[in-house]
């Protein structure tokens, strides 16, 4: 369930409050190749082990937030560096 278009015109990055927007597939692939090698922690320090079917990507790139059946982690300890 993808979050709602509604819903993604008033998310922002809780640490920059830039705009969020949903992470291309490709992006997406590379970020789950990444858990499947155990090589990936959120910025809390926690280990990530699932893959991420959905994700928001902040607009400078660097940080992505996960989602979960559409309802997304906006917590700077749940987002994931990436750029």
């Amino acid at each position: 369930m993808p979050v709602s278009p509604e819903l993604l015109e008033l998310l922002v990055c809780p640490e920059t409050r830039q705009p969020v927007r949903p992470a291309p597939a490709e992006l997406l692939e590379r970020v789950n190749a990444e858990i499947r090698e155990g090589r990936l922690r959120n910025r809390g320090g926690t280990l990530l082990r699932e893959p991420l079917q959905e994700a928001l990507v902040r607009e400078d790139g660097r940080v992505l937030y996960p989602v979960d059946d559409g309802i997304p982690a906006m917590l700077i300890e749940e987002s994931i560096e990436i750029g």
